[in-house]
């Protein structure tokens, strides 16, 4: 399976940013999709999670009320819909399979928030 992020960007405080994650090579329902994201400095932590096979998720407490994930089976693809960002929301922001394939990490994408 291969995972392809975009969408990421600068932005200002408050302000929103919706990403994207593409999802080819395998059979899209087979999979729970996660995003994650890792600041400098920091360690790579799980921010959400989508599963296409009971639709349930997952949100970590730290973006709970502001970050949606969504998945649109058409294309194969999920989404984070990301609200009210704040300065501590800067980090490259990965998705993945869950549990998370080795080989199937990405480049991610950059999420820049200034104040």
């Amino acid at each position: 399976v291969q995972l392809v992020e975009s969408g990421g960007g600068l932005v200002q405080a408050g302000g929103s940013l919706r990403l994207s994650c593409a999802v080819s090579g395998d059979t899209f329902g087979d999979y729970a999709i996660a995003w994650f994201r890792q600041a400098p400095g920091k360690e790579r932590e799980k921010i959400s999670c989508f599963s296409n096979y009971d639709y349930s998720t997952y949100y970590a407490d730290f973006v709970k009320g502001r970050f949606t994930i969504s998945s649109d089976h058409a294309k194969n693809t999920v989404y984070l819909q990301m609200n009210r960002l704040t300065i501590e929301d800067t980090a490259v922001y990965y998705c993945n399979t869950y549990p998370p394939l080795r080989a199937a990490w990405g480049q991610g994408t950059q999420v820049t928030v200034s104040s």
